[in-house]
């Protein structure tokens, strides 16, 4: 087996992944907090995840690889969306779930080893901040139990960030309970009508896990005090890794708690950072309605995971260009290429892989089906894509679509919103994606094209 390096985030180096137990090879990786649907910068370490999950399990064999990806499911911002939407917090992260869960199925990506949901471990924190109590690390003030951030020599070397750095990226909160700044929260106290459980280290009142402390604790739960791959974002190297790599190696004594951390660079949407304000903000299922899961996916992967992307239409459809041009001839069952694995056991070197599989198309090799497998690409479900993709062009011929957009856009304007409504559901069975926005001036505007 070619060797597999990765870059590690903590020795800023591409290292050879040795694992602990061949036979046992175990990654984590972040998953999401469930208050709202996921935006499409959180599909990038959905799919970078999910592609490492494959050629480990290529390498390693498909029941030695377990991987595990969390769900926070208590967490501030539920509790206020919660409040704002007038739901309970289970319809809320129940509903959140099962959006989230279809999504990164249309991506394309295999369900990971063990899916656990903070609020089914909160027993498991609670017994990991009692360790850390007792051996010195964590300590009691005001119905909080914090982290003693001093007392862990090693604090600090996951993100390389100086102390002033650490505080002001940490937004440390200034609490007259903490005896150190950058002290941070294990357990807190629960607000009235907020999730509630029976507090540790002697706290009379009941109260509920800080953040950072769930992934300590599931990671264990699953994986033991040490394993190989911990993966997430660039912006969760710190505060949330380092603290969370803190508690382990405290909690546990142990000097690391993964042999390699690594971390997908950020995102941009068209050449800006997203956010509402800023009216680019893109939900994967935005994206899924003008895009297939297959062409979003590989619109990802040619950018390299480490390298920060910019997410534009232009970057679709040349996505989707590149998916037509190798589902043409998807026949043959070959072995996935040597080239195409050799670049992906080099730190997931996706260009290069994508570069030979467009080489792959023009040979018309056996093995290009299974080389993009390997990326998680069904070309077979791509060229079935595009049958049905032209039988509804064929049918939109005899709609006047522009007549219909219009129709829609004037129905919007006067507020009847439910004969908008039935257009583009109309328009959306015969295959024909739309997008509202605003032009300059601020009137509403909707553009038009067929879906994936």
């Amino acid at each position: 087996m070619d060797p597999l390096t990765l870059y590690d985030t903590r020795t800023r180096a591409k290292v050879q992944l040795v694992p602990r137990d061949p036979a046992s090879v175990r990654m984590y990786a972040c998953g999401p907090t469930v208050y709202a649907r996921a935006h499409i910068g959180n599909a990038r370490p959905l799919i970078v995840f999910d592609v490492l999950f494959r050629v480990l399990r290529r390498a390693y064999g498909e029941a030695c690889v377990t991987y595990v990806r969390n769900i926070t499911d208590v967490e501030d911002k539920i509790n206020v969306r919660a409040r704002e939407e007038g739901v309970s917090i289970g319809e809320l992260t129940a509903a959140t779930i099962r959006d989230f869960h279809e999504d990164v199925g249309a991506l394309g990506c295999l369900p990971p080893t063990h899916e656990p949901r903070a609020t089914d471990h909160v027993g498991d924190m609670r017994t990991l901040i009692e360790a850390l109590v007792a051996r010195g690390h964590a300590y009691t003030a005001q119905g909080h139990v914090l982290f003693a951030v001093g007392s862990l020599a090693s604090y600090g070397t996951l993100s390389h960030r100086s102390l002033d750095e650490m505080v002001a990226g940490a937004r440390v909160e200034v609490a007259p309970y903490k005896r150190d700044p950058m002290d941070f929260v294990l357990w807190k106290p629960s607000r009235e009508g907020e999730p509630a459980w029976d507090s540790p280290a002697g706290i009379a009142e009941p109260g509920r896990p800080g953040w950072h402390i769930e992934c300590s604790a599931m990671a264990h739960h699953f994986l033991g005090e040490t394993f190989d791959i911990h993966g997430g974002g660039i912006d969760l190297v710190f505060p949330h890794h380092e603290n969370e790599r803190a508690q382990t190696c405290a909690g546990f004594a142990v000097e690391e708690m993964a042999s390699v951390w690594m971390h997908n660079g950020f995102l941009q949407v068209e050449g800006r950072k997203m956010a509402k304000s800023e009216g680019n903000f893109v939900t994967i299922r935005d994206a899924l309605g003008e895009a297939s899961g297959d062409v979003l996916r590989l619109a990802m992967l040619m950018t390299h995971y480490r390298q920060p992307i910019g997410w534009t239409a232009r970057r679709v459809a040349d996505a989707r260009e590149l998916l037509r041009s190798w589902s043409g001839d998807v026949g043959g069952d070959g072995a996935a290429d040597a080239a195409v694995v050799a670049a992906l056991h080099d730190d997931l070197n996706t260009p290069r892989a994508v570069a030979r599989l467009g080489e792959l198309a023009l040979e018309r090799s056996a093995s290009l089906g299974a080389s993009a497998g390997l990326l998680g690409l069904d070309l077979a479900r791509v060229a079935e894509g595009e049958a049905a993709a032209a039988e509804r062009r064929a049918r939109a011929i005899s709609i006047d679509v522009d007549a219909l957009v219009a129709q829609r856009l004037e129905a919007r304007v006067a507020r009847r919103f439910a004969d908008a409504d039935a257009i583009r559901d109309r328009l959306a069975a015969e295959g024909i994606a739309l997008r509202d926005g605003k032009d300059e001036a601020g009137r509403p505007t909707t553009t038009w094209t067929f879906a994936d």
